[in-house]
């Protein structure tokens, strides 16, 4: 299992949406900045503040042109619920298989019960990894506002 790397080519994805759609990463949030976040499940109060907070800077991801995708092994009545609870407006996948996309991109795995630890990533708009934040507990994940400020940062030095 290797970790990805700035310049890495995201592994391709694909995530089962409620309702039976799904979209393929990172073909997905190609020409945009994209942010992949893989959390715990819908129990984790941490994982819920995260999303909660991914939701909340919508406007300030849409100023840097930045879309996100988050998964996790949650079944899909539990996502739905959840896509609801918090009133979610990007994609949120369910029903991740915790090995293969560990073996993709080197999340860790909770062993017993099994389910994807937080893990984040953020997409340069050919689906190049910029940064990887793995996690392997509870704390330790992607910020909305790290994330403006690195896809800014990284925008005003591409031409140096």
């Amino acid at each position: 299992m290797k970790l990805l790397e700035p310049g890495d080519r995201f592994p391709e994805l694909t995530v089962a949406l409620a309702g039976g759609d799904q979209l393929v990463l990172p073909d997905a949030l190609a020409g945009h900045f994209g942010v992949v976040l893989l959390y715990r499940g819908s129990w984790c109060p941490y994982c819920k503040a995260q999303l909660r907070a991914f939701q909340r800077a919508h406007d300030s991801l849409a100023a840097v042109d930045a879309n996100v995708v988050a998964l996790s092994v949650d079944d899909e009545a539990t996502t739905k619920d959840l896509v609801s609870n918090l009133r979610l407006e990007f994609p949120v996948g369910h029903s991740a298989d915790p090995r293969a996309v560990a073996e993709a991109t080197g999340a860790f795995v909770n062993p017993d019960p099994e389910y994807l630890q937080s893990t984040g990533f953020v997409l340069d708009p050919q689906g190049r990894v910029v940064v990887s934040v793995y996690s392997s507990g509870a704390i330790g994940r992607l910020v909305p506002e790290d994330v403006v400020g690195l896809i800014n940062y990284v925008r005003e030095h591409a031409a140096d």
